[in-house]
């Protein structure tokens, strides 16, 4: 890549018109398919910055935004030690738009998010992340993040526990019927059962969630769904006891769940 495109790109982008953003982006698309990795990193760290626009004061970056991940993804494997470095930043905008764009690059973004989760991110709120960025992979190597979502599901911390929960549900979309080992799925159910009754609305939520979408997947055995029913039916108050959750949206979780078993 010459240095004279390096610096329309940059300059492109470092704009505040949509449209420049737009060309700038289109420059590096183009620009993508013959740049080597040390390149990709560049042309990288050029679009980063987008991910902190504040779509709420600026909603006329959204669709901007939304291709910026596409583009970023499309980079490949050279960025993902960048993006996952930015992803401990901790600007939540950035970190749901670095998730995206992990998550759009499929199974080869599952072995490095795994890696920085068992050794360098001790912080609950950085491993809430890179679950969420795992949750964004549709690949069915996320399989390998399920002993840790399992174990992040049981976490005393909220958020972390929180996000495991949804997590789950999204690893279930992914993996193929009986790719699911035994264990992990007995564990998944157990955890998913027992966040029922945490004291988060949120959490109980997406609980419901994710065991609706374990069923909707083929991951429950019919006696599964049978109890699973049970306990939906209980949530909403159409059992002989009459006390529902008092949660709108843990109901509405759970009507919607219920029509998957």
């Amino acid at each position: 890549m010459q240095d004279e495109t390096y610096r329309t790109i940059s300059n492109l982008l470092s704009s505040h018109d949509p449209a420049d953003l737009r060309r700038g982006l289109d420059l590096v698309k183009a620009e993508a398919p013959l740049a080597d990795p040390q390149e990709c990193e560049r042309l990288c760290e050029t679009i980063l910055p987008l991910f902190y626009i504040d779509p709420l004061d600026h909603p006329e970056h959204v669709p901007v935004i939304e291709e910026a991940i596409l583009v970023v993804a499309g980079l490949g494997e050279a960025v993902i030690p960048s993006l996952i470095q930015d992803l401990e930043m901790g600007d939540v905008k950035a970190q749901m738009a670095i998730a995206s764009a992990l998550g759009w690059m499929g199974a080869k973004a599952v072995d490095p998010l795994l890696a920085e989760y068992a050794s360098t991110c001790p912080d609950p709120s950085c491993r809430a992340f890179l679950l969420y960025a795992l949750g964004k992979v549709k690949a069915p190597e996320v399989v390998k993040a399920g002993p840790l979502a399992l174990e992040a599901a049981r976490s005393a911390d909220l958020e972390l526990r929180d996000t495991a929960t949804r997590a789950i549900g999204k690893f279930a979309e992914s993996i193929p019927v009986g790719s699911l080992p035994t264990d992990l799925r007995v564990g998944f159910l157990d955890a998913l059962q027992t966040n029922l009754s945490d004291y988060s609305p949120g959490v109980r939520a997406k609980a419901v969630r994710s065991l609706g979408k374990l069923a909707k997947h083929g991951h429950l055995t019919a006696r599964e769904r049978w109890e699973l029913a049970v306990r939906l039916r209980r949530i909403l108050g159409q059992d002989e006891n009459f006390e529902w959750d008092r949660a709108y949206v843990v109901r509405k979780e759970a009507q919607e769940a219920l029509g998957y078993v």
